[in-house]
């Protein structure tokens, strides 16, 4: 029998033509079907594989028990409307087409600049409307100005190579590209956003939509720029704090911005920042082009049937390449080294340029390759606008110049299997290093040169401090003030007296009033705030 392949969503002929070509697949078009998940759940019963674009949403309702689904595949690079997880746990691979796109959102990119700075808008409703108004639309031009990229993924690179084009300085900030790898592409890396800010004349965000990034373009970014600085957001609603933006551009404070993405869509008609005067908005058409429609649907098209009749994966963010047993047998090592992978790229501590990891005692005997993916995952998935897993890891990582290097010791140290995670960044090389008690227990033994017993999981402050008689009293006196319970501390030191390191394991996260009231004692030197899975929750490409 052929493959059972259904379209919910429209795609270009080039990808239903290569669908249709193949004699071992039967191809089903309904786009009806992206409004009527009931309905959609039922055809879905009966096929093997589905195409989707951004129209049709695979909820977990609609993926539970689909014993014959095999196969999604998105055609651009967002997996927003499908629920990986709960397709995972189905046994079905998740697949997106990452380099469709690229080209057409970076035009668009560069369509909005070129549009904001010489008032490309105004000036063509004015001269409809009968107007010969010159001195009023007086603009800018881009060569000899600088222009921040936020996020050095492929679009980020794609509009700094255009924007070297015009003559333009172009600096960027990716917590994941070393410097020299930047510098490579033509961009001068800087370790901290608000280094950033400042120095651009344009500012165009690049970076997925994460906790992590939601509105960092803050009123207090937004302070810390130029007044004549432009703004442009191709990438997600969400990133930019939208009525911060309109106080700016009402006070003089901003210059203007050019938006695409908007943290509701559609925006309604009267809202602020589409009738504003400063801003040139377009209704999400950053991969609108005829040329990216065929890109993605013949590379969706391409995947699928690779999966579906070749066996083959590419592109997937949710399922490793690897066989069930392996996986079992690693799953404590690959949770505790994606974990520290977590755990390291929420320091704040500049851009990261090389990692090494040691692998002691029983943990060196294993597929350590696959544990050091897993330890790149956990670097790597709050910064990319993918799923990162064991498949596309390591390749990410070397793409955005990151060296990850290995070295094992089989003979056990002070612990039966230990795990040593060293990160050097700008500043300066980072340690961690964690354990397993027993088969399921994970352990954070080592910050730095001090040595602890703290669990891996949930919320965890961290902070540096002078060993002093009060201080551990005053931390949980303060979170006991704001609500937050203490599930667990630790404190590690060399000596009486010295400097020493405290992990704090809370029961929530604590409001900022409580961590400034910690970082304002005069015996803390600095702290950090972790947010790790609870126990025993694992990343999609695990959990299955």
């Amino acid at each position: 029998m052929p493959y059972r392949v259904l379209v919910t969503d429209k795609l270009a002929e080039e990808g239903l033509a290569l669908l249709r070509a193949e004699k071992d697949v039967e191809l089903i078009i309904d786009t009806k079907l992206a409004k009527d998940p009931k309905a959609l759940r039922e055809a879905l019963k009966e096929a093997d594989g589905i195409a989707i674009r951004s129209g049709t949403q695979l909820t977990a309702e609609i993926l539970a028990d689909q014993p014959r689904l095999k196969a999604i595949v998105r055609a651009g690079v967002g997996v927003d409307n499908i629920d990986v997880p709960a397709a995972t746990r189905q046994g079905i691979v998740v697949m997106n087409t990452p380099g469709g796109n690229t080209v057409s959102t970076a035009e668009h990119t560069l369509a909005l600049m070129l549009s904001l700075a010489r008032n490309v808008p105004k000036a063509n409703e004015s001269l409809k409307a009968g107007k010969w108004d010159r001195n009023s639309l007086t603009g800018t031009q881009l060569e000899g100005k600088t222009l921040g990229v936020v996020g050095l993924g492929r679009v980020g690179l794609a509009v700094a190579k255009r924007a070297l084009g015009f003559d333009m300085t172009v600096i960027g900030y990716d917590p994941l590209m070393s410097p020299e790898k930047a510098l490579e592409h033509g961009v001068e890396s800087v370790s901290r956003l608000e280094d950033l800010w400042p120095r651009c004349d344009f500012i165009t965000l690049h970076t997925p939509l994460t906790p992590e990034t939601r509105h960092v373009v803050s009123a207090a970014a937004i302070a810390s720029m130029k007044p004549t600085a432009r703004i442009i957001n191709c990438a997600r609603g969400g990133l930019i704090d939208e009525a911060a933006l309109i106080e700016a551009l009402n006070a003089g404070k901003a210059a203007g911005a050019a938006i695409d993405v908007y943290e509701a869509e559609p925006p309604a008609a009267d809202d602020p920042l589409v009738i504003h005067p400063k801003t040139v908005v377009t209704p999400h058409l950053g991969a609108s082009t005829e040329e990216a429609q065929v890109s993605v649907a013949v590379e969706a098209a391409k995947l699928l049937c690779d999966y579906l009749i070749r066996g083959q994966v590419k592109f997937s963010v949710n399922t490793p390449t690897l066989d069930r047993a392996e996986l079992a047998d690693l799953k404590s090592y690959l949770d505790l080294a994606w974990r520290l992978g977590m755990l390291h790229t929420q320091m704040d501590r500049g851009a990261i340029t090389k990692a090494r990891l040691i692998y002691r005692g029983e943990v060196a005997l294993k597929n350590t390759k696959l544990i050091t993916a897993a330890f790149a995952a956990g670097l790597m998935e709050s910064a990319l606008d993918q799923t990162v897993n064991l498949v596309n890891a390591l390749p990410l990582a070397r793409e955005r110049g990151l060296v990850l290097e290995e070295q094992t010791a089989e003979a056990p140290g002070d612990f039966g299997t230990l795990i040593q995670a060293e990160v050097t960044t700008e500043r300066k090389t980072y340690v961690a290093a964690g354990t397993l008690f027993g088969k399921q227990f994970l352990r954070l033994v080592r910050l730095g040169s001090y040595h602890l017993d703290a669990h891996m999981d949930g919320s965890m402050l961290i902070f540096t401090h002078h060993d002093r008689p009060g201080l551990i009293g005053f931390i949980g006196k303060t979170f006991g003030d704001h609500g937050v319970n203490i599930a667990q501390m630790n404190v590690g030191r060399e000596q009486q007296g010295g400097e020493a390191i405290g992990v704090v394991n809370l029961d929530s996260v604590p409001g900022e009033a409580a961590l400034e009231a910690v970082r304002q004692h005069k015996d803390v030197i600095s702290i950090s705030l972790i947010k790790l899975p609870a126990p025993g929750v694992l990343p999609s490409w695990l959990s299955a």
